[in-house]
């Protein structure tokens, strides 16, 4: 995720998060492995403390998407987070930034378990949906957010890379 990216996503972070001009990184599928509870792990271990997880995705397109959570995502098998979280998509050259904030239509917000992690849903859609191996995306407009297709690959996308960013 390139410094231009994260400051569009700096600037639609809750007030309090704001001010945080460093970021930490807690998982990268290039160092950290192809594992999903790998990833659970380097989250779940810390209290958000107001804090919050930028998750950003790579596709075989070049696509980069992804999704703030307000809370770090854990295998509970039911949705958690609040209306802070968002999904968001951008292209880096030349920068182009989207993102989809909270629409108030349900509040599937952050949903897991050992096999997936999901952000956003309604109606048997989710807005980002990844499988446990981190080689497979789904990406489709859901109520949540009332957002548009992340990947331009389409639905169906190949994950190049995966990483979570801790914000304060």
């Amino acid at each position: 995720m390139s410094p231009a990216i994260a400051e569009e996503i700096r600037l639609l972070l809750p007030p309090r998060l704001q001010l945080y001009e460093t970021w930490s990184l807690r998982y990268s599928l290039e160092q950290h492995g192809v594992s999903l509870s790998t990833l659970y792990d380097r989250t779940s271990a810390e209290t958000t403390a107001g804090g919050g997880y930028v998750l950003a995705i790579r596709d075989s397109a070049g696509g980069i998407f992804g999704a703030f959570l307000n809370e770090p995502p854990k295998p509970t098998g039911r949705y958690i987070g609040t209306g802070e979280c968002f999904l968001w998509k951008s292209s880096e050259t030349p920068l182009r930034f989207r993102a989809f904030p909270y629409s108030g239509i349900n509040d599937y917000f952050i949903l897991s378990d050992a096999h997936y992690l999901s952000v956003g849903g309604g109606d048997g859609k989710y807005g980002l949906w990844l499988n446990d191996t981190f080689d497979k995306g789904l990406s489709q407009v859901c109520d949540t957010f009332g957002n548009e297709l992340l990947s331009e690959e389409g639905e169906k996308f190949e994950v190049i890379g995966v990483e979570v960013w801790k914000v304060g």
